[in-house]
């Protein structure tokens, strides 16, 4: 049985989850609407510190990372149509022009989850395909947030072929601002669907590292969260190595 296969619980070193492994899976994330720019500036201090993959803010937040950012490793990661993902597409295209202008590396829209589950397959294709060409037209990578405590697990798998069919990078489960978050079973269903085509990000209420080391097992390449400080200081406890020990 290999690491990742369901059945058994695997340890952070069968999953060779050390050194700089585990940290370059999260995204350091904080998109609460009463979050300010010295919450900002912190949460980028902390992203250099623990050489996490990226930090992840709302749109009006990106020039200000990007420049807190430059000169480190950690990349800026911007959300996009947040958190309902019910505006319009020319709007949605618009703020990817603008953080990816502004020096977002990655971008992370919210579908319009309305319009999937009405079968509006159309609607919901050509909007995350007019991010991605404009995400991609500037270098920058995107990911398509599902939000699967809204979806049935048909929902599911159509949102994340409509994702692969408009060339996203990764699906995502949640924005962390519904009624749940990423589950392993959402997380499992996603990475079965798209395979290698796409990587899956799990985000919404990922706050220990129990819950990590599942959402890995289940298939996930990245982890968006707010507590990855806390996440990584429980691995360091446990004698895991991390990014802050060289």
């Amino acid at each position: 049985m290999a690491p990742g296969s369901p059945g058994r619980n695997w340890t952070m070193n069968e999953l060779k989850l050390n050194e700089q492994k585990l940290n370059k899976y999260f995204d350091h994330t904080l998109l609460k609407p009463e979050a300010t720019p010295d919450q900002i500036d912190a949460l980028c201090r902390e992203a250099i510190e623990g050489a996490f993959y990226s930090v992840c803010v709302n749109s009006c937040y990106v020039p200000r990372v990007s420049k807190a950012l430059s000169g480190s490793d950690v990349k800026t990661c911007a959300v996009v149509g947040f958190p309902l993902g019910a505006c319009s597409t020319e709007t949605k295209v618009f703020e990817t022009k603008y953080v990816c202008r502004e020096g977002a590396h990655e971008v992370d829209m919210v579908l319009n989850v309305g319009m999937l589950r009405a079968k509006e397959y159309d609607f919901v294709g050509n909007d995350i395909s007019g991010v991605v060409k404009a995400a991609h037209d500037a270098g920058s990578k995107v990911k398509v947030i599902l939000e699967t405590c809204l979806l049935s697990n048909d929902e599911i798998v159509k949102a994340c072929e409509l994702s692969r069919e408009a060339g996203a990078d990764f699906v995502k489960t949640s924005t962390g601002f519904n009624s749940g978050g990423a589950t392993v079973e959402d997380v499992k269903l996603m990475k079965e669907t798209v395979g290698d085509a796409l990587k899956v990000k799990a985000s919404g209420g990922i706050r220990d590292l129990k819950t990590v080391i599942a959402m890995i097992q289940a298939g996930a390449d990245r982890i968006g969260a707010s507590a990855g400080v806390k996440i990584m200081e429980e691995a360091k406890q446990e004698g895991i190595a991390t990014g802050r020990e060289r």
